[in-house]
Order: structure tokens, then sequence, then C-alpha cells
């Protein structure tokens, strides 16, 4: 496949895999992402899931090639391991975003209190901890979530660095400095990889920044993409699909591979 895409960064739920109906994946956008694998290019997951719950993903939904990389929670770079694990750090970014998100956290005590006590007392939103530490929270529904983010917005203004990322009715705190835009940059800095040589794709809130062109000067986006991500695309000059889901993708990869086969 003539293309000149070298870098694949693509979300898992929601954009490769469909949660609302069958089948999870499109098989013409799976023997697309082989392809280009096949001709040198390199396929990375950029999910908001953990790593074991990426894993478990690919497992249960039978992706039937494996990603290059993986870029977790919406921040870590991960590369096949070499001692026998399925993944370990590319690098120093996890260490350099655990101590910034340590420091961050302790920081903006005060913020969070703000939080917790609206969240608390005003929603029905539920806070969700990770050990002892508060990770982010889950709302009732989209109207909720949109009444804590207009509310996170206000508190944070003092504390710019203080952040969230949200899909759906989820949100997770985090450094501003650190977002799936960021991983991949890191990630393409790393494997020497340009900007006009990558290919995004996503569908929600959590995805914008790698699909707002400032990384990937290809960004694409599925037709059940929320109106926000379709908006970021089309500033972008990028691709919003016709189809939903992976059909979509696999939409995006060849409008794209096409445009290199006319222009070469």
């Amino acid at each position: 496949m003539s293309s000149r895409i070298q870098l694949l960064s693509i979300d898992f739920d929601g954009t490769l895999v469909s949660h609302a109906r069958e089948p999870a994946l499109d098989r013409q956008c799976m023997e697309t992402i082989r392809d280009l694998q096949n001709a040198g290019a390199t396929w990375a997951i950029n999910s908001g899931r953990s790593v074991d719950l990426l894993e478990s993903g690919l497992a249960n939904f039978e992706i039937p090639i494996r990603p290059d990389f993986i870029l977790t929670t919406e921040r870590d770079v991960f590369r096949p391991g070499r001692n026998g694990d399925n993944w370990e750090a590319f690098g120093d970014w996890n260490d350099q975003c655990a101590r910034d998100h340590a420091e961050l956290f302790s920081s903006a005590q005060p913020v969070l209190a703000e939080v917790i006590d609206f969240v608390t007392h005003e929603t029905r939103a539920r806070l969700i901890y990770d050990s002892d530490r508060l990770e982010g929270l889950a709302a009732e529904n989209e109207e909720e979530m949109e009444h804590i983010a207009k509310f996170i917005e206000e508190a944070r203004a003092g504390h710019p660095k203080f952040d969230y990322q949200r899909n759906g009715i989820y949100l997770r705190f985090c450094h501003a400095d650190y977002h799936k835009g960021a991983a991949l940059a890191e990630l393409a800095r790393l494997i020497g990889v340009s900007r006009d040589n990558i290919f995004a794709a996503g569908d929600h809130h959590n995805d914008i920044s790698m699909l707002n062109g400032k990384v990937a000067a290809m960004p694409s986006c599925p037709a059940n993409a929320i109106p926000e991500v379709q908006t970021a695309v089309r500033n972008a000059g990028g691709y919003v699909a016709e189809r939903e889901h992976g059909a979509g993708v696999h939409e995006a990869l060849r409008y794209f591979a096409e445009l290199k086969e006319l222009n070469s």
C-alpha cells in the first residue's frame, strides 16, 4: 500500500471498537492496518484505558493484530516488553509524568477540595479513587457531566495546570501538559516520525488533543464522533467519515492513502 502514513494513533473504545453494534470490529479496517504495518507503518492504540484494561479489551474483542505501541490512561507510553513482559515504559516519559502528577495533586488540594464538595453535595455523581488518591468521577448522565465540567473550569481558573479528560459520563483529573496528543507527540519523537506522517482517529472529548492538527497532520473521526470532535477535525483540515466506528476509520485511512497515491 502506497501511503505517507508512518504512524497511526487510533482510539480504542467507540473508534476502533463498536460497543453499539455487531460485529464490534470492522474487518476491512483491521486488514488495512495490517497492510500499513507490513509496509512499515507503526500502529499505536491511544486509549483512556489502563494497560491491564486495554490488554483485556484486545483479548475480549479478539483484535487480530498486535499494536506496535500502546498509549494508556491518556498519558503513558509503552512499548513491547523485552524481558517476557507484555509492555514496558518507553523512555523516561512515564516517570516524569508520574512526578508531575504527584506534584500537581499536592499543590492543587484546594481545587480538589472544592470539586469534592461540589460533587458530593450538588450532584449524584460518583467519585472514583485509586488507592487513597482521587482519580476522577462518573456522572449519572451527559447533562450532569456538562454541569460538573463547567464547575471545574471555574474552580481551576487559578490553577491552570490542574485539568481533566472526559469521555462520556467519565472524567479523569490530570496535569494539563499530559493528554493523548502529548503522549502521541512523545512517541513520534522517540521513533522519529514527523507530524506530516501521522494519522490519528478518535471520537470523544479526550481525543481532541490528538485531532486538532498540532500533532497529527492527518486527523480523522468516525461518523459517531461527538460534534466537538467533528468540528476539531474539520478545523484541522482532517477527514470526518460517513461511516461509524471501525468502518469510519477504514474510510479515513483509505482517504489519506489515496490522497498520497494521487499526489505521488
